[in-house]
């Protein structure tokens, strides 16, 4: 079933934009609490989610706007001058950069007499592009079902129309059925809520076999950095810079959207596991923070945060505290977290730099694809791992060669010796191991 019912239900306006090819877009964005220049940075960042979508933008309009109008976001002046633009410059789809109700959808795309959508499904609509995995498919498809149903009603209002003039005269029971439309709305409602059910059990199926494989992870003691960070920061990058990965890489919103794991060795010869992640982005709608949230939760999981912010985008400052926000939405609390300031080669405010320094601790200045700064990344890893290390002194006989072998996976080896029939090593351990491995600590 999946989201065909989705698609049937929403059908007319839904398909006129989804594949967005050829559309000829007018951008909005209302701002009162931030600055013009600050509006005009988010209506960017919109015009490269609509292009991701294949939309072509023609104008982008910054609005500023002492009160938002309940009904229709906007002053019915400051509407009626975007007809009035849309009009001119052949515009056929609308889309707001904030989240705009229901209704207020439904009234501005009678005024405007085209589709008119909000920043939250133009985000969707770029997830549903970019979706790769079993379980970024079914996330996706969830989530626009979510989004949705409260826009179920404005799909069937003709049907009411003709329900209630069909009811006919006063008297009989004509006045007591309901309309076309609203019988219509909950067999849809039912449908949807099946639906919801059995993409939230498949998704239930995909996170069993997740959280099998993260097991797996965690018991092999291998140390794991997980990359975070605004979409497009440069994170895919940086993963095929350090360990060739070969993973896509396109200088578009959210290229990445499904975990990628890759193991990578220090210089030290010690093995580490390197995980990309989905990027975030301002605004992140709570239906993606909620679906995505499984594969969000690989930050979580992991032991350090390499967080990356592009330093030589304007808006670095907004993004970098974006990522910290969404990450709070998540509960990661007390993780180390290693800030790579990238792109510094394309950098032209060294200000920026300075300030991203202050406001963050223990920070590297990178280049993800010329390989600028890799040493004091391997440096700065180093020693986040150090803090989470132990150097003990094991005496371990040969006949338990298995321990062995995982201490010199998983430990940095200082020095090892035969003595007898045991083997003496002095290593740096992972605090875990090191408590599992105390019968064997010669101290």
């Amino acid at each position: 079933m999946k989201h065909k019912i989705a698609i049937s239900i929403l059908g007319q306006k839904q398909a006129a934009h989804d594949d967005g090819g050829g559309k000829r877009a007018l951008l909005v964005s209302a701002y009162k609490d931030v600055s013009l220049q600050v509006c005009k940075e988010h209506l960017e960042e919109l015009s490269l989610l609509a292009e991701t979508c294949g939309v072509e933008t023609i104008q982008k309009v910054p609005c500023p706007l002492r009160k938002y109008d309940a009904s229709t976001y906007l002053t019915s002046g400051k509407v009626q001058e975007l007809v009035e633009l849309a009009r001119r410059e052949n515009i056929d789809l609308v889309i707001f950069d904030d989240e705009i109700t229901s209704a207020q959808q439904r009234n501005l795309e009678k005024i405007f007499d085209i589709p008119v959508i909000d920043r939250t499904e133009t985000i969707l609509a770029v997830f549903s592009q970019r979706a790769q995995t079993k379980e970024a498919r079914l996330q996706i498809e969830l989530a626009q079902v979510k989004y949705q149903a409260p826009r179920l009603k404005r799909m069937w209002t003709h049907l009411s129309r003709q329900g209630g003039s069909a009811g006919g005269g006063s008297g009989g029971s004509g006045g007591h059925l309901k309309g076309e439309g609203e019988k219509q709305i909950e067999i849809d409602r039912r449908l949807l809520q099946k639906e919801i059910e059995q993409l939230q059990n498949e998704i239930k199926e995909v996170e069993a076999i997740r959280e099998t494989q993260r097991g797996v992870r965690q018991k092999t003691g291998i140390p794991i950095f997980a990359i975070i960070g605004y979409t497009n920061a440069g994170k895919s990058t940086l993963l095929n810079a350090l360990t060739n990965a070969d993973v896509f890489v396109e200088d578009k919103l959210f290229a990445t959207l499904d975990t990628t794991t890759r193991k990578y060795s220090l210089s030290s010869n010690q093995e580490v596991l390197l995980i990309d992640t989905v990027g975030f982005i301002r605004k992140l709608p709570h239906l993606l923070v909620a679906a995505f949230k499984s594969t969000l939760e690989e930050s979580l999981q992991a032991d350090i945060l390499l967080h990356l912010i592009d330093v030589s985008h304007p808006m670095a400052e907004e993004q970098a505290a974006a990522s910290y926000a969404v990450l709070n939405e998540l509960g990661v609390k007390d993780k180390t977290i290693i800030t790579l300031l990238n792109k510094v080669d394309k950098c032209q405010d060294r200000q920026m730099i300075m300030r991203m320094k202050i406001a963050y601790e223990n920070t590297v200045e990178i280049s993800a694809l010329e390989k600028l700064g890799f040493q004091d990344l391997e440096d700065a890893m180093v020693r986040a791992l150090q803090e989470r290390r132990r150097l003990v002194h094991l005496r371990i006989p040969q006949n338990d060669y298995g321990v062995v072998t995982q201490v010199i996976r998983e430990g940095h080896i200082l020095s090892q010796e035969y003595v007898d029939n045991d083997i003496l090593i002095s290593v740096e351990l992972p605090v875990p191991l090191a408590n599992k491995l105390i019968k064997y600590n010669v101290d």
